[in-house]
C-alpha cells in the first residue's frame, strides 16, 4: 500500500482502473442518493434522508476527485479540503434537522426504511468492493474511501434503526442512527481535512525548500 507509512509516494489517483471505478461508483450514488431521499421523504425518516446526503456527498466527492486527478499536489489539497468542508456543513445540517424532528409527531415508516436501507447496503457493499484496493493514498484519494466506508456503515445503521422504529413504534430509534451518521460525517470531515492541512503544510515547505 503506497504511502502507507507516510514514507514513500501517496497514491495520487493516476490510474485508468481507478477512473473506471469511480465512474461507476458515482452513477450508483447519484441514483440511491434519489431514490432514498424519497423513500426518506415517503416514510418520514430522517435516518433515511442523512443517508441519502451521504450518498449526494459521496458522488460529490468521487466526481471532483475524477477532475483533479493528474493535476498539481496544490489543487489536489485544495479539492480533499473544499470536500472536507463540505462534509463538515453536511454533518452540521443532519445533526441540527435532527434535533429539529424530535419534537416532530409522528413514526417513520419501518418497512419503507428497512427495504430501501438494504438496497443502499447492496449498493455500497458493491462501491467498497470496487474501491477497497486504492483505499490509501493522497487526502483526495483517502475522501474517496472514507466516504464509502461511511456509506456502508450508514446503511446498516438505518436498517437497524428500521427494526427499533418496528419494535418500539416509536421515531427515536431513527433520530438515535441519524445523530450518530451525522457524528460519522463529522468525523471524516475532520480527517480529510487533517490530511489535506498536512499535505499543503508539507508542498509549503517543499517550494521553499527548492527555492
Amino acid at each position: 500500500m503506497a504511502g502507507c507509512c507516510g514514507h514513500d509516494a501517496k497514491f495520487d489517483g493516476l490510474s485508468d482502473d481507478y477512473k473506471r471505478r469511480l465512474w461507476i461508483v458515482i452513477a450508483l450514488n447519484a441514483l440511491m442518493f434519489l431514490i432514498e431521499m424519497t423513500a426518506g421523504h415517503l416514510a418520514k425518516s430522517q435516518a433515511l434522508q442523512a443517508d441519502a446526503l451521504d450518498f449526494a456527498g459521496d458522488a460529490m466527492t468521487y466526481g471532483i476527485s475524477l477532475a483533479v486527478i493528474g493535476a498539481s499536489l496544490q489543487v489536489r489539497t485544495n479539492a480533499a479540503l473544499f470536500k472536507g468542508f463540505s462534509l463538515l456543513l453536511m454533518g452540521l445540517w443532519v445533526f441540527s434537522s435532527t434535533v429539529y424532528h424530535v419534537f416532530f409527531v409522528g413514526v417513520p415508516t419501518a418497512e419503507i426504511m428497512g427495504a430501501v436501507g438494504f438496497l443502499a447496503l447492496l449498493t455500497n457493499l458493491a462501491s467498497v468492493f470496487l474501491l477497497v484496493r486504492y483505499k490509501d493514498g493522497d487526502a483526495n484519494v483517502r475522501s474517496v474511501w472514507l466516504c464509502s466506508r461511511n456509506d456502508a456503515i450508514g446503511n446498516v445503521a438505518v436498517m437497524f434503526a428500521a427494526l427499533g422504529v418496528w419494535g418500539t413504534a416509536t421515531g427515536w430509534p431513527d433520530l438515535i442512527v441519524a445523530t450518530i451518521m451525522a457524528g460519522l460525517f463529522l468525523s471524516s470531515a475532520f480527517q480529510i481535512l487533517r490530511q489535506a492541512l498536512a499535505e499543503r503544510r508539507e508542498t509549503i515547505d517543499h517550494n521553499h525548500a527548492e527555492a
